[in-house]
């Protein structure tokens, strides 16, 4: 009698069924996009030596070798360790963490959106909750990675201050600005600091530097969805502008979702049936310290 195969065990390691029998797709950890020429190399060889010689990137940067057959899971998940590779997770669980290549490489990036996606990866990764729980992290509010699509999203900004004394009164920062915040009254430039977004255009426009910056904030978002049903996320708090504020607030959400949900229940879904009220609450507390 042939074996039972436990499905459901392989899919929460990263081996998703294909329509073709006893065939799997290997989902593989990854953070942020970030790979090396190494790991590359080294998964084109995995691919070549267990599936058909194809790699799929997905919509969430991540990496997946198709065609790998049933008796050679074992093997696979071997030739990974030994070259510091592992499979990734699906099912109910927090899935891969997705970033732009923030501030190390993009000149527009506020935060180094790599180091906190590999934080949260530490954090969160794999946790087991009632349904599938997404982070993003945009390194400005271009928002390349559509922070609000997610359960959590987080999007680089910066708090700027208007210097009246360096400034020229030439209104780029005016033009610049996407909020409305700054318009000119009497030939003096008036910031409104109650429509502005934290995102540092006006700064990055000046050409005489006449706005104080200060960078590595957050601006976060709670209960975006991308799929059959789309939720953009809403925010709950002001600009976050240190990590230990971050990490608290995320936490308060992971563990509001984790105690409220149904199975099968993404966190939009849970907002929608019992209203934002207590959970932003939660993230308010959290936000406080």
């Amino acid at each position: 009698m042939a074996e039972k195969v436990d499905y459901a065990t392989l899919k929460k390691g990263g081996f998703m069924r294909q329509r073709q029998k006893d065939r799997f797709s290997l989902r593989l950890h990854t953070v942020g996009g970030a790979l090396t020429a190494d790991d590359l190399r080294n998964i084109g060889q995995i691919a070549d030596r267990f599936g058909n010689g194809t790699v799929h990137l997905t919509a969430r940067q991540g990496v997946e070798i198709p065609f790998v057959r049933l008796q050679d899971v074992e093997a696979i998940r071997a030739a990974l360790a030994e070259v510091g590779l592992r499979p990734g997770v699906c099912g109910p669980r927090v899935r891969t963490v997705t970033a732009c290549q923030g501030n190390r490489v993009c000149p527009s990036a506020n935060i180094d959106t790599t180091d906190i996606a590999q934080k949260i990866d530490e954090r969160y990764y794999g946790v087991e909750l009632p349904h599938k729980f997404k982070f993003g992290v945009t390194g400005c509010h271009n928002n390349c990675l559509k922070a609000e699509e997610n359960d959590v999203g987080i999007k680089g900004s910066c708090k700027v201050t208007w210097l009246e004394d360096p400034c020229i009164g030439c209104s780029i920062c005016q033009k610049a600005c996407r909020d409305g915040a700054i318009t000119m009254k009497d030939g003096k430039m008036v910031v409104d600091y109650g429509c502005c977004t934290s995102c540092g255009r006006c700064a990055k426009a000046c050409p005489v530097d006449a706005w104080r910056v200060q960078r590595g904030c957050y601006t976060v978002s709670f209960g975006g969805q991308f799929g059959s049903k789309l939720v953009q996320g809403h925010t709950v708090v002001p600009v976050i502008e240190d990590e230990e504020t971050l990490f608290r607030v995320t936490d308060a959400a992971i563990g509001y979702f984790k105690d409220y949900a149904h199975k099968g229940e993404r966190l939009a879904q849970l907002l929608k049936r019992v209203g934002t009220e207590e959970f932003d609450q939660k993230i308010q507390e959290a936000y406080r310290g």
